[in-house]
């Protein structure tokens, strides 16, 4: 094979695959309008693993805010008050930075509705912990 039809097939290839790829990574990086509502995305799967915890934060919460009072239960709920203190906090970090890290708005797969939720519900847990600690700290 002589030079010059090394230099040529060479520079066909770079042209055709760099010519080939450009519409192909136009598409891939041009973020779609909406994604298929029962598509589970990776910023779904995550705004709603946030959602259970803030959502098991609050259960704990509750359940110990009732067992500091006396209403059920032996204990103080000194541990539930701790356990929803720490998924409170937790479901609100990983809710923010869903939606610190979504590009578009809800319906577009980036999980901001369930990162919205989380927040939500996690300073709900954080404060049914708080009040449950300080009533079983009173108690004691």
């Amino acid at each position: 094979m002589s030079t010059r039809h090394l230099f040529t097939a060479t520079a066909a290839a770079l042209v055709g695959g760099f010519g080939l790829a450009t519409p192909a990574a136009a598409h891939v990086s041009a973020p779609s309008a909406a994604a298929d509502p029962s598509t589970l995305t990776t910023g779904r799967l995550v705004g709603s693993v946030a959602v259970l915890v803030a959502l098991a934060g609050v259960v704990v919460g509750g359940l110990a805010l009732a067992r500091s009072a006396g209403r059920i239960g032996s204990g103080n709920g000194r541990r539930g008050a701790v356990v929803a203190l720490v998924a409170g906090p937790t479901g609100m970090v990983v809710g923010g930075l869903v939606v610190a890290a979504a590009k578009g708005g809800p319906g577009t797969g980036y999980g901001i509705v369930g990162g919205f939720l989380a927040l939500a519900i996690g300073l709900i847990a954080a404060v049914l912990g708080w009040l449950a600690l300080a009533r079983s700290r009173s108690a004691a």
